[in-house]
């Protein structure tokens, strides 16, 4: 401590010269009243610095001696003499004392009374407090890395009295090594130009030789750019075997190649787009392989057009940011249809479940599926839990039916009825945040998926037939498109046909979004089945009290950058209702987006809306949500509604920035 006392004291010795030779200046060029009073100045900084380092040197001398009176001879010589750095903090953090090494680390800098969090982001004291870690490997400080091992000496019940060694080993050498050797490890890259046959057929005959060329040139140059081994193994999949150090490039600049591959025109109709999944951190090339597989695997199942990279159980997103696009043939509705029915007559039961909080494109989805399953002659059962004030007319109605009697039961009832052939079928949901009771999902064995959201990190995994698809309007279009092929002549009430058609219309926000050349012929084929757009018109209508509330939630809203913002009154808990004023808010001129925020008990719910030029998917993704471009959702849980709040302001802030790069 000497040493480091010397330093101080030499330091403000420095400083007082200095200031003594401007106050000489300052009188010999005649500015006699200023260099007096500046001299007065000077005389009480002296005193103050002889009294300041008194104190600090008391202040030494009695920590030293009350932390020596704690240790005997041996360990007072080792910490003296110990040739590395180490320092003592307190149970707050705050640095009590450091030796001649570590001052030499720190090039001088005093640091006494200073956190130690604000300068070791790698280091936890509450961990070392608590017994849980006492060793940090690879802790960056200044330029060079150490590893820190951690000993709480003065362990007393009270843990404020207790003080934490720190004693730090130089491993930058190793540190480099070992970050050179992850970075030159190989990674499996997997490219799938995803719609590699809507693009062809687009394009006169003479010239799809040369959209080929291009494409196939464009890929091999990116590849070349990454110095990777590439093999083309189908018509539009490529696999690279990439370094690492490559990857963290392109991590950074977002995979440029989803933007330039976008732009072949040799007079395609659409863009060229590109599903790339990138798998690295498995501990041999065939783990990064599955990963690679896992990741493209979910890129397509989210619309195709961006780059995943799982890095183990961790995944980065990057691009996603243009419409899907409508796939013209229905041979994949066909091929599952078959597929789901051959599933339906080897079960004992079907069971059918939506997600939480159910909306009329899940209930309608769930009605048109039982029929055909009844028409299958065998036992189906709807799981609702749960009902809500847009449901309930429609749900009330179809209760009504004599078919229905008993159809719809609750998850205890359903896990009671299921037995190992027993089928489940998902509408409208694959996330297991979002199912309406997950203990019925991890209790059968045999899972069938339909839905039309993004495909999302928490992905139900094992279901035996997945039937996901982002391009598509509403998961009641699915259901109708696959009708005609599970049943021949299926004869479906008018009741169901408008349960469809009523999920159609919620999600195409009245035919307004997201709506292709099938979701009218889907439309179509129900209202030949006899669904009346009236009747269905009807089961939009609300009482004045939801009218006047959803009025209220907009009179809350606030605009940043042309997005609306709002938040529900505390007596309003409906997520229905905060999805209606999200909608409501894209009415008005000069809105592009809106969320709106809903508490429910210790759960913050946030309904996001776009008219497609703010891709609101990528906001709440980024915040733990999904959903599609232009309508999606968030849950927040443990904090306040002001923090929910400013976490979707930087997301917002986020992606406005990144729009404009």
């Amino acid at each position: 401590m000497d040493n480091k006392y010397n330093y101080f004291i030499t330091s403000n010795k420095m400083y007082m010269i200095i200031i003594a030779v401007l106050i000489l200046i300052l009188i010999i060029y005649g500015h006699t009243l200023v260099g007096m009073i500046s001299v007065t100045l000077y005389g009480l900084l002296v005193v103050y610095n002889i009294k300041n380092t008194k104190y600090r040197k008391s202040e030494w001398k009695k920590f030293i001696e009350d932390f020596s009176a704690k240790l005997d001879n041996a360990t007072r010589t080792t910490l003296v003499k110990l040739p590395f750095p180490m320092t003592i903090i307190g149970a707050d953090g705050d640095i009590l004392w450091y030796n001649q090494n570590f001052l030499t680390v720190l090039k001088g800098e005093d640091i006494l009374g200073k956190n130690i969090k604000g300068m070791i982001k790698e280091f936890n004291l509450r961990q070392v407090l608590d017994g849980k870690e006492n060793v940090f490997r690879y802790a960056k400080l200044r330029s060079r890395y150490y590893d820190i091992y951690a000993n709480v000496v003065d362990a007393t019940e009270n843990s404020k009295d207790k003080i934490v060694i720190l004693y730090f080993y130089d491993v930058t050498d190793v540190y480099k090594i070992v970050e050179n050797i992850e970075l030159n490890k190989e990674t499996a890259m997997l490219i799938e130009v995803d719609n590699f046959d809507d693009v062809i057929k687009t394009i006169d005959e003479d010239k799809r030789p040369l959209i080929i060329a291009e494409i196939e040139r464009t890929i091999n140059s990116y590849a070349q750019s990454l110095n990777a081994m590439t093999r083309k193994y189908e018509e539009n999949k490529y696999i690279l075997s990439v370094q690492n150090k490559y990857i963290e490039k392109e991590m950074e600049k977002k995979f440029e190649i989803l933007d330039n591959i976008r732009e072949i025109n040799m007079g395609n109709k659409f863009a060229v787009t590109l599903s790339v999944g990138v798998g690295r951190g498995g501990d041999s090339p065939m783990k990064n392989e599955r990963y690679a597989v896992s990741a493209k695997e979910l890129a397509l199942g989210r619309g195709g057009d961006q780059a995943i990279v799982k890095n183990g159980e961790k995944l980065s997103f990057y691009g996603g940011k243009t419409k899907e696009v409508e796939k013209r043939t229905k041979v994949r509705a066909r091929v599952i249809a078959h597929a789901l029915v051959d599933l339906i007559n080897e079960s004992s039961k079907v069971f059918i479940m939506g997600h939480i909080n159910p909306d009329i494109d899940c209930l309608g989805s769930a009605v048109g599926l039982y029929r055909a399953v009844n028409s299958l002659q065998k036992d189906c059962y709807i799981m609702f839990d749960q009902t809500n004030n847009s449901v309930k007319p429609i749900l009330e109605k179809i209760k009504s039916e004599e078919d229905y009697e008993g159809v719809f039961i609750n998850s205890r009832e359903c896990i009671e009825n299921m037995d190992e052939n027993s089928l489940l079928i998902l509408v409208d949901v694959h996330s297991r945040g979002y199912v309406q009771n997950i203990s019925v999902v991890d209790n059968s064995k045999r899972i069938v998926i339909v839905d039309h959201h993004r495909k999302s990190t928490d992905f139900i995994e094992g279901a035996i037939l997945s039937y996901i698809e982002a391009y598509a309007s509403s998961t009641a279009e699915l259901v109708t498109e696959m009708l005609p092929y599970m049943v021949e002549k299926l004869k479906v009430k008018a009741i169901e046909a408008e349960a469809l058609l009523a999920g159609i219309f919620v999600d195409t926000k009245n035919f307004c979004v997201k709506t292709g050349v099938r979701t009218f012929e889907a439309a179509s084929f129900l209202r030949r089945l006899g669904a009346d757009t009236i009747d269905v018109k009807k089961f939009f209508a609300d009482d004045l009290d939801t009218y006047l509330k959803r009025a209220e939630i907009i009179k809350s809203a606030k605009v940043f950058n042309n997005i609306a913002i709002a938040i529900c009154p505390e007596e309003i808990e409906d997520p229905v209702l905060a999805a209606q004023a999200a909608d409501e808010l894209l009415n008005i001129t000069g809105i592009q987006a809106s969320f709106v925020f809903v508490k429910i008990k210790d759960e913050i719910l946030v309904s996001g809306r776009s008219l497609a030029d703010v891709n609101v998917q990528i906001i709440l993704e980024s915040l733990g949500g999904g959903g599609h471009m232009t309508m999606a959702g968030a849950k927040f849980k443990s904090i306040t509604i002001d923090e929910a709040l400013e976490k979707l302001k930087d997301a917002i802030g986020k992606y406005i920035r990144e729009g404009e790069e």
